[in-house]
C-alpha cells in the first residue's frame, strides 16, 4: 500500500528529489549512504579543509567561468528542498548519471575534515559532521571528497591512502527499489525517517559512535532541511485556532543575571499575549506540540517505532541577544533541529561519573559550577546538534537573529537499571512462592548486630548475615521472570507512547474507514465481516503488548492514547488465555498478512472473535476493504 501524496503519512516526510526523477524518468537510481570514519585528533582545534591540491572537484572559490563549467557536467551531489513540495524534506542525492566516486581520506591530526556534498554551491558552508569526546575534548572526522575516477562502480567509497585500511567501512550503492514506496513495516518506516533526520551520517555510525558517549554536530547548509516540520507562522495558527494553556502546553521563560524565571498567567495562551512577552525578551517554549501540529505528531509516532520507547518533542522560540534557560542537563537523548534563526550552544560536560547518563534531570547550574565548554557551536537553519543525556547545556540567541529550534527526546528511564527494578522486584515475588529458603524467618536477633550503628563492627553473626544475603541473591536469578518483566517495560512504553498517524489507506483497511458507517436517508452501510480468509496484520509493530498479569491476559494498545501525555488512562482489551496464542502469531508474525484461519486456535470461531475484537479497536489492518453490503 502506498500512500496518496495529499496524505499526511511517514513516506511523504521524506519524498525526495530524485524520488520525483524516479517517477518521471521511470529510471533506478542509486543513493548514498556514508560511513564517517573516527580518527582520534590530538587537538580540539577545527580547520576547514576545502580543497587539496589533487582534488580540482572541491577546489576554494572559484571563478564564475569555473562555475559555468561545473553546471555542465554531468557531476551533481545536490541537497536542496523543493519548497512546493509538503512537506517535502530532501535527502543527499548523488546524480545517477555520474561516474564519480566517494574518496575516503584519513582525518591530519589535530584537524576537524569537512564532508564536502554540494561542491557547485559556493554560498553552502558544506556539510559538516563533528563528534566531541567529552573526557579526551579529541575530535574525530573524516573528509568525503569528489573524484573523477573511471572503471569504478558510481558510487562506491574508495581510499588512495593505504594507511586507511580495516579502518574504513566501504559502502557501495545499492538499488533501493522500496525508497519511494511506503513499506508497511513501522520499524522500516521509523529508521527511514530517523536516517533523513542524521544525514548524512549513517544510523549505525551513529549509535557505535556517538549515542550514549559524544555529542554530534551536524553542520548541513540546507536552510530548509527541517523546515516541513514547524515554522513561525505555525506557532501563530496554532495560538489562533487552538485552546493553547499557559503551563500545561505553553511556558513563557527568561534568564538573565544568572537568573531564570517562568511568566505564564493564567488561562489560554492567547496569541497577543504571548507576543508580547516574546517582543520584551521572553522565550516561548510548546510543551507538548504535537498536540496540535500534525507532522510533530508523526514525526514522534514513526520515530518511536525505531527507538521502542516514547520520543517527544518541544519547541523553542527565542527572540534575538536573548537566552530562556538556565545551564542545566537532561535525563533523556536529545536532538536539536534547528528550523530557523541561529542560536549559539555551549556543552559541558557532566560534573562527575554519577552524572553521567543520569536517571533524573539536574537543577539550574550557576556558571561557576559547570567549569569551561567541550563544544561551542552555532547552529543555523537545517543544523542538528545530538548530546546525551546528562550533558550540561545551555544556548543562546544572536544579536539581531531569533532562533526556532525542535528538541526531540528519548530513553527517558529506558536503561539496565529500569529494567533490573522490574526483574528483581518480580524475581523476589516469584521466589517468595516457589523457595522455601526466602520464606524463612530473619535471626531474632539481627537488629543487634545490623544497621548503621553496628556498620564498623566486626562479627561472625554479620559475616553469617551477609554471607546469606548473597547466597539467596544468587539464587534470585533462578527466580527471575525476566520476560514478564520487559513486558511491563513495554507496558509502561505503550502508556507513554503516542497514538499511530494512520496514511489514507491504512483508514481505508481498518475500522477507522472500514465497517458499519451511515448511508444516505437513514441506510446502514456495512463493510463486511472479518471472516476465516480474511488476511490480517498489526496496525503498527508497536501498536501492542500482550501482558499476563495475575490471573489476566491484557492486550494494552496505544490507538486510544491522547497526543498529550498521560492524559488518558493505559488502555486495554481483556482476553482469554485460550485466546492468547493468536495475539501471539499476530505480534510475530509483523509485518507480514497472515488468514485468520492460519491463526493457532483449536476451533474456526475464536480465530474470527480475537481477530474481530482487535479489528473493531482499530488495531489490524486488512489486505483490502471489506466487501460492502447494505443491510
Amino acid at each position: 500500500m502506498s500512500p496518496s501524496k495529499d496524505d499526511i503519512s511517514a513516506f511523504a516526510v521524506y519524498s525526495s528529489k530524485k524520488s520525483k526523477r524516479k517517477r518521471n524518468r521511470k529510471s533506478s537510481t542509486k543513493t548514498e549512504e556514508t560511513e564517517d570514519m573516527f580518527q582520534a585528533a590530538e587537538e580540539p582545534d577545527v580547520e576547514e579543509i576545502l580543497s587539496t591540491d589533487d582534488d580540482p572537484s572541491a577546489s576554494s572559490p572559484c571563478s564564475v567561468k569555473d562555475k559555468r563549467k561545473r553546471k555542465k557536467s554531468n557531476i551533481s551531489f545536490t541537497v536542496t528542498s523543493e519548497q512546493s513540495r509538503t512537506p517535502g524534506a530532501e535527502i543527499v542525492d548523488v546524480e545517477e548519471n555520474s561516474d564519480d566516486v566517494l574518496l575516503i581520506e584519513n582525518a591530519t591530526q589535530g584537524k576537524k575534515k569537512k564532508i564536502v556534498l554540494n561542491p557547485e554551491n559556493e554560498e553552502n558552508e558544506d556539510q559538516e559532521v563533528i563528534f566531541q569526546d567529552f573526557i579526551r575534548k579529541k575530535t574525530n572526522g573524516v573528509k568525503l571528497k569528489r573524484k573523477p575516477t573511471k572503471g569504478m562502480k558510481k558510487g562506491t567509497m574508495v581510499s588512495e591512502d593505504s594507511s586507511v585500511g580495516q579502518d574504513v567501512f566501504i559502502v557501495e550503492d545499492v538499488e533501493d527499489a522500496e525508497e519511494d514506496n511506503y513499506s508497511g513495516n513501522s520499524l522500516v518506516e521509523g529508521k527511514k525517517l530517523f536516517a533523513w533526520l542524521i544525514n548524512p551520517v549513517v544510523p549505525e555510525v551513529f549509535f557505535r559512535n556517538a549515542w550514549e558517549k559524544r555529542p554530534l554536530h551536524i553542520k548541513r547548509g540546507v536552510p530548509e532541511y527541517y523546515k516541513p516540520i514547524i515554522s513561525t507562522p505555525d506557532i501563530d495558527k496554532m495560538l489562533r485556532n487552538y485552546n493553547v494553556q499557559f503551563t500545561k502546553n505553553l511556558d513563557v521563560t527568561s534568564y538573565s543575571d544568572g537568573k531564570r524565571e517562568t511568566h505564564n498567567p493564567v488561562g489560554r495562551a492567547l496569541p497577543s499575549i504571548v507576543w508580547d512577552y516574546y517582543k520584551n525578551g521572553c522565550s516561548v517554549r510548546l510543551l507538548n506540540p504535537q498536540t496540535f501540529i500534525p507532522k510533530l505528531a508523526l514525526l514522534n509516532s514513526s520515530l518511536q517505532e525505531y527507538f521502542g520507547c516514547f520520543v517527544g518533542a518541544n519547541v523553542y522560540l527565542t527572540p534575538p541577544d536573548s537566552q530562556g534557560f538556565a545551564p542545566h542537563y537532561d535525563d533523556i537523548e536529545a536532538f536539536i533541529l534547528q528550523v530557523e534563526g541561529q542560536k549559539h550552544w555551549k556543552l559541558y560536560p557532566p560534573k562527575s561519573e554519577s552524572e553521567t547518563l543520569p536517571r533524573f534531570s539536574s537543577g539550574n547550574f550557576s556558571q561557576d559550577e559547570i567549569g569551561d565548554p567541550i563544544m561551542e557551536i552555532t547552529l543555523k537553519p537545517g543544523d542538528l546538534l545530538y548530546f546525551p543525556r546528562g550533558t550540561i547545556h545551555q544556548g543562546r540567541t544572536v544579536p539581531g537573529i531569533h532562533s526556532l529550534h525542535v528538541t526531540l527526546s528519548c530513553y527517558q528511564r529506558n536503561t539496565w537499571g529500569d529494567l533490573m527494578e522490574k526483574v528483581i522486584t518480580a524475581a523476589v515475588r516469584v521466589a517468595m512462592e516457589e523457595n522455601i529458603e526466602f520464606r524463612r524467618g530473619l535471626p531474632q536477633d539481627y537488629l543487634n548486630f545490623m544497621g548503621v550503628a553496628h556498620s564498623d563492627k566486626s562479627s561472625t553473626q554479620r559475616t553469617d548475615f551477609i554471607e546469606k544475603i548473597k547466597s539467596l541473591m544468587a539464587k534470585l536469578f533462578d527466580h527471575a521472570p525476566i520476560d514478564a518483566a520487559v513486558d511491563q517495560m513495554g507496558k509502561q512504553f505503550i502508556h507513554d507512547a503516542l497514538p499511530p498517524m494512520l496514511t489514507a489507506e491504512e483508514k481505508q483497511f481498518s475500522c477507522v474507514g472500514d465497517g458499519l458507517r451511515m448511508g444516505p436517508n437513514g441506510e446502514i452501510i456495512s463493510g463486511g465481516e472479518i471472516t476465516l480468509d480474511t488476511k490480517i496484520k498489526l496496525l503498527r509493530a508497536h501498536v501492542i503488548r500482550l501482558v499476563t498479569e495475575e490471573d489476566n491476559v491484557r492486550v494494552y494498545h496505544t490507538m486510544d492514547n491522547s497526543f498529550e501525555y498521560h492524559r488518558e488512562e493505559p488502555q486495554y482489551l481483556e482476553i482469554s488465555f485460550e485466546l492468547a496464542p493468536a495475539v501471539e502469531h499476530l505480534i510475530c508474525s509483523y509485518p507480514d498478512f497472515v488468514k485468520v484461519s492460519d491463526l493457532p486456535l483449536d476451533s474456526e470461531e475464536p480465530k474470527v472473535q480475537i481477530a474481530g475484537d482487535l479489528w473493531e479497536r482499530g488495531l489490524l489492518l486488512t489486505d483490502g476493504a471489506l466487501k460492502i453490503s447494505i443491510c
